[in-house]
């Protein structure tokens, strides 16, 4: 039985070289499909590039490249966890690229 994926999680998927934060909801995670983003070790902070540091990760979510992620398909594991108020923070930047004008 594979272990539950919750918003905010940082996984390490196999034949994906960046470490993916899971930002789709708890709900949405039951069935093992994600939507992720990548994390970039370098870049520049922007309304969709998010810093986040934990003691396992650093560096940028990349809104902006989100992927639905099957992951009955791909070998996973749990690298880490964000804080809540960085899931808010990713959570508002991904609802503003789909924000009316």
């Amino acid at each position: 039985m594979k272990e539950e994926l919750s918003q905010g999680d940082i996984l390490k998927i196999e034949y994906i070289k960046k470490p993916v934060l899971v930002v789709s909801k708890d709900f949405f995670n039951k069935t093992s499909e994600i939507i992720g983003c990548p994390i970039y070790e370098k870049g520049e902070a922007g309304p969709l590039h998010i810093y986040i540091k934990t003691e396992e990760v650093q560096g940028y979510v990349q809104c902006e490249k989100m992927a639905l992620l099957d992951l009955n398909k791909r070998g996973y594991s749990k690298m880490g966890r964000i804080h809540y108020p960085d899931i808010i923070n990713i959570a508002d930047a991904i609802q503003g690229i789909f924000d009316y004008i």
